[in-house]
């Protein structure tokens, strides 16, 4: 079997002096495609090729799904200030109420994903939240928005996560980018929600910087390197990753808290897209977690991650 190794410090190059900015937005309609083209490129001989090829499906009904949808309302300035003002995101999955925009993108991606292949458990799920009404779409939503996903509902939360995913990415690509802040260490300035891993990025502009990427609605915010992003300790932080593989993925390890986070060289190898590379990565995460760490990131579509 593989073995995870261990490195200190030099594990990431610093890279070029840059100047990001602290907040890319997410640009939905191309979002969602260019992750089902990844993982699709991923699955191919891959030990997850069946999961990674229906995780791609997935993505590419989540881009399906937008066409035909009237465009997001702009988020309220004001609202915005006000919620910055007192450190909270203006986009807050834990005071989000379920509207209609929502309850039509699960629809539609319910419909979507019809005749796609799909183990038997997910299209009986895929049933279940086609035949859901209103009140228990709402609750689904808002119990995987607390982080607190319903046991009796493991399967449809996936496709409720996908829909999720939609609706907050086409609400955050709204925000002004210029007037959000930092909120908290590992906290999506646009919705609160915690990332679903980091990359090492190559943009213009942010070659060698690091950015999180949220678990929720797609944001990319600045974040120290060599930096906790669960406690945001700078001192304990090391760095695992497989053998072979020190260009594709580490994961940042923090003793002081325990956690760790996904690293990605996305420099380095440009086509990594942080959410299909994370499902990719899968068995990082369970040598990790036989090892005692706890994962900081997230990611809607495996619940029991």
């Amino acid at each position: 079997m593989t073995t995870v190794g261990k490195s200190r410090g030099a594990a990431i190059d610093i890279g070029d002096v840059a100047a990001p900015p602290f907040v890319r937005l997410p640009v939905p309609q191309a979002m969602f495609a260019d992750r089902a083209a990844r993982l699709r490129v991923l699955a191919s001989d891959h030990a997850l090729a069946d999961a990674l090829a229906f995780f791609a499906a997935i993505a590419e009904a989540q881009h399906t799904v937008q066409g035909g949808l009237e465009p997001p309302a702009p988020s309220s300035s004001a609202a915005a200030a006000q919620a910055l003002e007192h450190g909270m995101p203006p986009l807050n999955r834990y005071t989000w109420t379920p509207d209609r925009d929502y309850r039509a993108i699960t629809a539609r991606l319910a419909a979507a994903m019809a005749g796609c292949a799909m183990p038997a458990s997910a299209e009986a799920s895929r049933h279940m939240v086609e035949a859901a009404d209103d009140r228990l779409l709402d609750r689904w939503a808002t119990d995987l928005l607390a982080a607190e996903p319903p046991a009796d509902a493991a399967g449809p939360v996936v496709f409720v996560g996908a829909a999720l995913q939609v609706h907050f990415a086409r609400l955050a690509s709204t925000l002004d980018a210029d007037t959000l802040k930092p909120i908290g260490h590992g906290v999506c300035p646009c919705c609160g929600s915690p990332p679903v891993a980091s990359a090492v990025v190559g943009w213009s502009g942010a070659h060698g910087t690091r950015f999180l990427f949220c678990a929720l609605c797609g944001a990319a915010w600045n974040y120290i390197r060599i930096k906790c992003a669960a406690c945001g300790s700078t001192k304990g932080i090391a760095y695992y990753g497989f053998e072979g593989e020190n260009d594709v993925v580490k994961a940042e390890t923090c003793e002081a808290c325990g956690a760790y986070l996904k690293v990605f060289q996305q420099h380095k190898t440009t086509a990594t897209e942080p959410h299909a590379d994370d499902l990719a990565t899968l068995g990082l995460d369970l040598k990790l977690r036989e090892a005692g760490w706890r994962r900081v990131g997230a990611n809607l579509l495996l619940s029991e991650y």
